[in-house]
């Protein structure tokens, strides 16, 4: 087992927070009818709430990301939903997928499973009962589709 130091341990707590304020982001502004950016969204929030700022750097990261690449990380969603579309999921559990899939996708910083445990514990603090399971198929099924994947990328 690998010992943390207080650097990496702070680090990751900010993250982990960065993304529970990624999820309020992408809900706000799918709230607001999906108009204007994220990093707009993400804006607004900033000035109504008090978003520490060793987290507003991994929110900018995500939320411009989110607005280079939306389009894409919804098809790529979209192909790991067996008899769903993205339309019918809650606003909450698509923030979630939407924010994971960004990170699997696009941050090859971030481990794929940490992404995805991330995703689930969002899940478990803001989704329905069955979200923390149906994130965790949506997003390993992502995962096995990605290029990165042992044996995965077959499309």
């Amino acid at each position: 087992m690998v010992e943390l130091g207080p650097e990496e341990i702070r680090r990751r707590i900010d993250r982990h927070r960065a993304r529970g304020w990624g999820v309020q982001v992408l809900y706000r502004w799918e709230s607001e009818g999906g108009g204007g950016s994220v990093s707009e969204a993400l804006e607004d929030v900033r000035d109504h709430r008090l978003v520490a700022r060793s987290r507003i750097p991994y929110l900018v990261r995500l939320s411009t990301l989110l607005d280079e690449h939306l389009p894409a990380i919804d098809e790529e969603l979209s192909a790991c939903l067996a008899n769903w579309s993205l339309a019918r999921l809650s606003r909450i559990d698509r923030a979630i997928l939407r924010l994971a899939a960004t990170e699997l996708l696009h941050m090859d910083d971030v481990p794929p499973r940490a992404s995805i445990q991330e995703a689930i514990h969002l899940a478990e603090q803001y989704g329905g009962d069955d979200s923390p399971r149906f994130v965790n198929g949506v997003l390993d099924a992502l995962y096995k589709r990605s290029p990165s994947a042992p044996g995965g990328g077959s499309r």
